[in-house]
Parts: structure tokens; sequence; C-alpha cells
């Protein structure tokens, strides 16, 4: 090759380097748009892009304000809409840097603690920048200035909490506490409807509200809502709040979907440590877990404990709450199928993580089918909603009658004589004993057998057992 044609090569190779160089500016990401949600305990900015960036994330003192530089990023929306009452936020600013690194700059009335991570593109949304602000108690000590918060999600650690201490009641007569959780929320907008401007998290909301009315109409029984407005709560951190709150039952409220518009019906769910009792419900199981990567959690690893202790330990608080969970859903399915179609006629059982709390009895309700155009428009009739929730209520009524927690004004009901016991049926779950069922009903052995014809004390998953009227369903 000779000089001339080694220098014109040279020449072509450099404008590819620049031309290269010049694409990459331009393609820099657009920030379209910015949301804002409160929650309780912190506040939620959204960053809507064009595309993949990253970010890093500081504080600042005196006065405190959160600092996000955003690499490969240009603003496209005005900043200036965002409701900003109710937060810690008193402005919000920006700057461009350069082409290619914009700074936006938080104002703050108070110290909080930031959080941020970037999610992939789903149904609902494109790319995300999510700034998560959790506010500070009063009294806590600062933050320190300048600190940088890295762009991979983090995994939270949840320590080892000691069971709530319940508010004291005169004559040991407390309410029966319902922890009611309205499914999705916030930047997760939950399963789509095809009626326009409807989501899953907003008919979930509803449905929980006025679930919680009714409730709190029973003598003997309060109703906690997890979330009380539209912002996202992590899935492990709905569990939290309703062990705070002393819950006896958590009951998870969803709007099912599917690939067919014509699929319909209620269900109820259960946790299953085996797995999930059919296709459908492993897929409605890995859906709903996937959620809780919006929080930025992912899977909390157990590598630095005793997996084998820790296994068993698990197995053993979660099969009293699993045989409870069972009943109540049987309960509570039974009636929701005098006002609504079923879906399926047994309580399904699937990993869900919202339902794996070992120490209280956890049901998840599928209220009907958002995705079905006749269910959508029934869910959203506050006639319908109300039918649901009374339904619900029955079975949860049913249940605690029968099992009151100990120290309950139910459990004073049942031990005076002021509720009646007619029979009741048991299905047996894995891990139960014949001897373990007469132990929870407080009956004796031979008169179980006797009741159920059983000519030995061997029975199989799935069996029902009949529970005579004379046996106290006292729980221990």
């Amino acid at each position: 090759m000779g000089l001339a044609m080694r220098i014109s090569a040279r020449f072509i190779a450099v404008g590819v380097v620049l031309v290269g160089l010049a694409a990459n500016v331009m393609a820099a990401s657009d920030v379209r748009s910015v949301r804002l949600w409160r929650a309780p305990d912190n506040t939620r900015l959204v960053f809507d892009l064009s595309g993949p960036v990253q970010h890093s994330v500081f504080q600042l003192s005196a006065p405190n304000r959160i600092v996000i530089d955003v690499n490969g990023a240009k603003l496209a929306t005005n900043l200036n809409q965002l409701a900003l009452s109710n937060t810690p936020i008193t402005g919000v600013r920006s700057a461009q840097r350069t082409p290619e690194e914009l700074r936006v700059v938080i104002d703050l009335s108070a110290a909080v603690t930031p959080k941020s991570f970037t999610l992939a593109p789903n149904q609902q949304y494109g790319h995300r920048l999510v700034v998560d602000l959790f506010d500070q108690e009063s009294g806590a000590a600062p933050s320190l200035p300048a600190t940088a918060v890295t762009t991979a999600p983090q995994l939270p650690v949840t320590p080892t909490q000691a069971p709530p201490k319940l508010t004291p009641v005169p004559n040991g007569k407390r309410d029966i506490v319902i922890a009611i959780d309205a499914g999705h929320g916030g930047e997760d907008p939950g399963a789509l409807s095809p009626v326009k401007g409807q989501f899953e998290k907003h008919v979930t909301l509803a449905i929980a509200k006025e679930l919680q009315r009714q409730v709190n109409a029973e003598k003997g029984f309060r109703a906690e809502l997890v979330r009380t407005g539209d912002y996202f709560i992590p899935l492990r951190k709905r569990t939290e709040i309703a062990r705070k709150k002393g819950a006896d039952l958590f009951v998870s409220i969803h709007a099912d979907a599917a690939p067919r518009a014509a699929a319909f019906g209620a269900s109820v769910y259960a946790l299953s440590d085996r797995g999930a009792t059919s296709e459908t419900a492993r897929w409605l199981a890995d859906s709903e877990n996937q959620s809780d990567l919006i929080g930025g959690a992912g899977n909390v690893s157990l590598d630095d404990k005793d997996r084998m202790l820790a296994g068993v330990l698990l197995d053993l608080s979660m099969t009293a709450s699993l045989s409870s969970s069972l009943n109540v859903g049987n309960k509570v399915l039974g009636n929701m199928g005098r006002i609504t179609p079923l879906h399926k006629r047994r309580v399904e059982q699937a990993g869900f993580m919202v339902l794996k709390s070992p120490d209280i009895p956890s049901i998840l309700v599928e209220t009907g089918f958002i995705s079905n155009p006749n269910e959508a428009r029934k869910l959203a009739s506050a006639s319908h909603q109300q039918a649901l929730s009374r339904s619900i209520v029955s079975g949860v009524r049913q249940f605690f009658h029968e099992n009151p927690p100990p120290g309950t004004y139910v459990a004073w009901l049942r031990d005076n004589g002021k509720i009646a016991l007619g029979p009741r049926e048991h299905v047996v779950s894995s891990g139960e004993s014949l001897a373990l069922i007469a132990q929870r009903y407080q009956v004796s052995l031979a008169v179980l057998r006797s009741a159920n014809s059983l000519k030995s004390d061997v029975i199989k998953v799935g069996q029902r057992i009949q529970i005579p009227a004379t046996a106290l369903a006292a729980q221990p």
C-alpha cells in the first residue's frame, strides 16, 4: 500500500471514530417525565427515560439536599409541575453540566436517607431511574454528607424482631386484628384492565378500604390497612407492617389477570411449602413475586446462616400457620362462591412471597379477573366491592369463632358459651397427624376415630376429618 493510501486510510479510521463519538453523544437518553409518590415513611421519585443511563447520588447538608448526577441523559420535561406538599422536598432544580451529564438537585426541609436503582422496561413503563428518600426518625443521628449511593440494588437485612406487644385490654378481651394488604401500588400498577384508566392497584385499595370498614363493624375485630394510599411497599415489608400491628390474620387483596380475556372467577391462595399445586398457581406466584424487584430488593441471601437450622425452625413455625391459612382460606372461598363465580373451587397453594410469614396465618384473595372486561366492570362497582367484602368477612368470622386467639373478646364469648359451635371439617395438610389434630381441637383420639369411622391413626394429605360438635376449638 502506498503512503498516500495509508494516510487516507488513517483519516477514514479517525473519521469513523469521530462519527461514533458523535453518535454516542446523540444517543443520550431523554428524561421524559418525573413522577412522585408519598408513602408514610418515604418519598419516591421516578424518572422516566428513553433509554438506559448510569447515575450516582450523594447528600449535602447546610442546607439539606440530594444531588443526582445522571450520565448519558438530558432533561426533556418540566420539573416545576411536581406536587411537593406533604413531602420533605421543597424544590427540584436541574442543570445540564455537559451534553452527556444531567445534574438534578433536590432541596429538602429535613434530612433523609436516599436509595436509588434503575429498572428495565416492562409492559407499562420504559427505562426508569428510581430514587427513594426515606424519612429519618426525629432525634436520629444525621446522615453523613456527601455519601455516595451505589447504583446497584442493595439487599435489605431485616433483623429478627420480638413479637409485638399488644396494648393491654381490660379483662383480657382484646380485638382480633386483621391486616388487610391492598396489592401493588405506586410505581407498581399490578394487572392492567381493558377498561381505560383502571389498574389493579386502585381496585385492590378500594376493596381493602371497604373490607376494613366492614371488619371494624364487627365487635371484637379490628382491621388495619397495610397500604393506605397509592404508593409502593416491598413485599417483605408488607408482612413486617402486619407483624408490627399485631395481626392475627394477613389478607392480601388482588385482582387476577390472564392472557385469555375470557378467564373469569375468584380464587383464594395459601402458601405452599412444596411449590405450586397447579401451573396456574405457579405462573401467578412468579408474576406477583417479581414485583418485589421494583423495590430494588431482589432475594435476601441466607449464606451467612446455618441453613439446616433455619429450615427446621421455619418448618416448625409454619406448620400451624399454614394449617390455619388453609382453614380460613376454605371458609373465605366458600362464602365468596355464593356471590361470585369461582375460578378454582379449592384453596390453591403457591410460593407467594407476601404470604411467607411464619407466625401469621396468611391468604391471598384474587377477587376476579381484571383482564376480563365484564369482571373488570364488576370490580369497579361499589356494590360488588361491598358484596365481596361481606363474603370475606363471613369467612374470617367463621374461622375465628372456631379458632379465637387466647385473650380476645371472641375467645371470651366462646369460653362462656355465647358462640354456638357446630360440627366442623378439618382438611389434613402436610406434616399433620391424627394426634396433632386431636390436640389442636382438644378432643380425644378415640372420639376423633369414632366420628370419622377410622380403624387406625393413618391419615392422608387432603383427607377431610370431621370434628365433633362437642370439641372445643381452642388453640394452644
